[in-house]
């Protein structure tokens, strides 16, 4: 499984590497399928292996960010206590995932609090970055611009017409 290409899990013990990956499955789906919408209830977290997804807002009608780097990770609403997804996600070409259970990861962070603050950190170094990137395509007023970091894969914004 790639979780020690997530930059999310550089760094970070291989105990609690291995325990992640003791709770986690290997998924793959075909282009087209959706993994999760907008409003269901917030209960895995999915680090891409291969593949591409889009994430949108408003039932997939505006996409705000494609992930489609290795080991990138997405569906972290399940992580941070939100009840619901805040967007929806759609496998955009054949996509392998490692699937992570919301209760399962929950349980090995409380299990190594140690490395758990660890990845929480790095998860909110992730959230803000994503933000940043926000802020910037909204600020640039060009449509369809893309920003990018390494690991965090690309925003782009796709305009109704």
């Amino acid at each position: 499984m790639y979780l020690k290409q997530s930059d999310l899990f550089w760094g970070i013990e291989h105990g609690f590497v291995k325990k992640v990956m003791d709770v986690s499955s290997k998924a793959t789906r075909k282009a087209g399928d959706t993994l999760f919408r907008e409003g269901d209830p917030a209960d895995r977290f999915y680090i891409l292996i291969k593949g591409r997804v889009r994430l949108g807002i408003g039932g997939l009608g505006q996409t705000v960010h494609t992930v489609n780097h290795p080991g990138e990770c997405f569906g972290w609403s399940s992580l941070i206590e939100r009840d619901v997804y805040t967007a929806s996600a759609e496998c955009a070409e054949p996509t392998d995932l490692t699937v992570i259970g919301r209760d399962d990861f929950k349980s090995v962070l409380e299990k190594d609090p140690k490395n758990g603050v660890v990845f929480l950190g790095r998860l909110a170094g992730l959230i803000a970055q994503r933000l940043v990137n926000s802020y910037r395509m909204l600020s640039s007023g060009q449509e369809g611009a893309e920003e990018g970091a390494p690991g965090t894969g690309q925003l782009e914004r796709t305009v109704e017409k």
